[in-house]
């Protein structure tokens, strides 16, 4: 007997399924939580708790991650320096402030326009090397012709011995800035992922399973580990993509919504007739426009962690992610005896920071480069929760507001506070932590909204549900008015709205707010079985999807009937006649397919090939066409490798 190990390891918990070849049951789940900056620990806690006979007959792993998407989203990318190459747009803004454009670049036929500046680029890169962990490239017309960016990789390899990522290894469409500012995202995730997949492959290793390691990319389709660490960029919303995945295989559902209520966000996406619905231009990620093809989704900074805060009587909700109090309580002793003696602040000081129920504690990442006033703040936090209260009297004076929010940005103080999780721990609807601390908690900021604890909790809880709603409206209509679905929600009409997807909800508290979600949508709610490891099973729900598009064009539009030339990811070809070039790309885009799905374990017999031609050329056009793209799909699935 054969079984197929999901991991998803989230900004909050790390979750692990153990997958049954035989009939795709489900036989045994667990969470741990995500630990920084040592992922491994996490993988490892959840792992071990697994059992351990079933783990030790595992012949595929396949994994999934939010981490990218926090990194990027919050800026904690490693330095990047990129070169561009040829006629770049000079007043386009890019991810990094290390960067140069040198002489050279290709036309639209791949023929070289400029010669390539090599010295300028040997001169940034001595300039830099000691600032930057990678280096990026992108080449005018590079997917064209490749040769000036992986000429410039080699420069700068040899120089600084840093990795260098090129745009022509990460997408074949034109836009040159589209594909720079993907590979520098791409070169700024390297090192996190390369963390992240050594920690798994560190861990499977150690327990002597011999399995194959697939991970989860944010289409929806699955690639061999090791190339996710040449292209992590292609992880970005592979955690969004894998909850969508795990929702239809749990509810056994080929057509359906999804709503993931996380740790640290709420992710929508629908999946129609067993198809994730793909964006049609590029994600978009911590506002940079990229050429990844990812599964469109809604994202939202609401998640069962979500901090809680009050200011002039009324309640928020997020965005920012922290420990919640009833789990603090289980892991910092004494924590439980100081928030019940935490005095009240005056109303008008209230803030996101300045909360009566927030407290900071001191990470285990290294402070680098840090300010004369961070330093000063960061001093009195140590690995004991510390309050406002704490450090105002520390510091004799109010820590800055502003401070305290760069030292969480930079991952060096994480903090604590009232979240929708101690709301249901309360209510009484979630309840696998300290509840006394979230009674102290929600006794503590009901009294600024006049309210009793069980009131405010159900308000919090309200809120969040509505939340989802939103978010699932604002996915699903195409028009994308958002203070109309506000108005609807908020039962300002006598009418609600009708959704014919069956709902899936996903998270660990995603059971608590069916009752909610029901009054505010008609819908089909579903609560599938496992549904807070959703994503681990979407892991291994992903198939192996290869797509490789090969252009044929005439050299000459002035002689279009002799001389064509040929483009696919990474090369360029000339053949004289049309029928031995279009012979030519069915067989590049075949043997790239196929050599995909080999890296993922799927057999040339279990890969269902589709191969399309889109022909453009002018009415009555005597020739060849002036543009053919030959575009070959594979499809297989990993899970068949759990039967063998």
């Amino acid at each position: 007997m054969h079984y197929g190990l999901g991991i998803d390891a989230g900004g909050t918990y790390t979750d692990a399924v153990l997958v049954r070849g035989s009939d795709g049951a489900v036989v045994d789940a667990k969470k741990a939580f995500t630990t920084y900056p040592d992922l491994q620990q996490g993988i490892s806690a959840a792992l071990d708790s697994l059992d351990q006979e079933l783990l030790r007959q595992v012949n595929l792993v396949s994994v999934s991650t939010t981490l990218s998407t926090n990194s990027l989203l919050e800026g904690t990318g490693t330095p990047v320096g990129l070169v561009l190459i040829g006629q770049h747009t000079a007043q386009k803004e890019f991810p990094t402030p290390y960067m140069i454009n040198v002489a050279g670049g290709h036309g639209p036929s791949g023929e070289e326009e400029f010669l390539l500046d090599t010295d300028a680029i040997r001169d940034f890169a001595i300039r830099t090397q000691d600032y930057v962990y990678a280096y990026a490239i992108s080449a005018f017309f590079g997917t064209r012709n490749p040769e000036h960016e992986m000429r410039a990789k080699f420069v700068l390899q040899e120089i600084t011995g840093k990795p260098v990522v090129c745009g022509h290894e990460l997408s074949q469409e034109l836009g040159a800035y589209e594909r720079a500012v993907t590979a520098v995202l791409n070169a700024q995730l390297l090192p996190i992922t390369h963390r992240f997949v050594s920690a798994v492959m560190t861990d499977i290793k150690k327990r002597g399973i011999n399995a194959r390691m697939l991970m989860l990319k944010c289409d929806g389709s699955v690639y061999n580990i090791e190339d996710a660490l040449e292209k992590p960029i292609e992880t970005i919303f592979s955690g969004p993509a894998a909850s969508m995945l795990g929702a239809s295989y749990l509810a056994k559902l080929d057509t359906c919504a999804a709503i993931d209520v996380g740790g640290t966000s709420t992710d929508v996406s629908a999946i129609y007739h067993g198809v994730p619905e793909i964006s049609p231009s590029g994600s978009v990620v911590g506002g940079w426009k990229t050429r990844v093809r990812a599964m469109k989704m809604e994202t939202s900074a609401t998640g069962g962690d979500s901090h809680v805060w009050v200011t002039e009587g009324e309640v928020k909700v997020g965005p920012r992610r922290v420990i919640p109090l009833c789990v603090a309580a289980v892991q910092c002793p004494g924590f439980l005896q100081k928030l019940k003696h935490m005095r009240l602040m005056p109303r008008k000081s209230l803030s996101e920071n300045y909360q009566p129920t927030k407290f900071f504690v001191r990470t285990e990442y290294e402070s680098i480069g840090l300010t004369e006033e961070e330093n000063e703040v960061l001093k009195h936090i140590a690995t004991d929760p510390v309050s406002i209260h704490d450090l105002t009297t520390a510091m004799h004076r109010m820590p800055p507001g502003g401070v305290l929010d760069s030292l969480i940005r930079k991952r060096l103080v994480q903090a604590i506070g009232f979240t929708p999780t101690d709301a249901l721990h309360v209510r009484g609807e979630y309840t696998i932590w300290n509840g006394e601390a979230s009674h102290a908690g929600a006794e503590i900021l009901s009294r600024y909204n006049d309210m009793k604890k069980y009131e405010f909790c159900t308000h919090v809880k309200e809120l969040v549900a509505r939340n989802m709603a939103h978010d699932l409206m604002v996915f699903l209509l195409p028009e994308r008015n958002e203070p109309l679905v506000d108005d609807v929600l908020s039962g300002q009409y006598h009418t609600k709205f009708g959704v014919k997807l069956p709902v899936v909800l996903l998270g660990g508290p995603a059971k608590a707010y069916t009752e909610e979600m029901s009054a505010l949508l008609d819908a089909d709610i579903i609560v599938p079985n496992h549904a807070d490891v959703g994503n681990a099973v979407g892991a291994l729900a992903g198939k192996g999807v290869k797509r490789v598009q090969v252009l044929i064009m005439p050299a000459s539009i002035e002689n279009p009937g002799e001389d064509f030339l040929l483009f696919y990811p990474g090369g360029r070809e000339r053949f004289p006649e049309y029928r031995d070039a279009f012979e030519r790309a069915r067989q590049i885009g075949l043997e790239l397919v196929l050599e995909y799905e080999k890296r993922c374990g799927i057999s040339e017999n279990e890969t269902h090939v589709n191969i399309s031609v889109k022909n453009i050329a002018p009415e009555n056009w005597s020739h060849p066409p002036l543009e053919t793209r030959v575009t070959v799909v594979g499809v297989g699935n990993p899970m068949m490798i759990l039967k063998e």
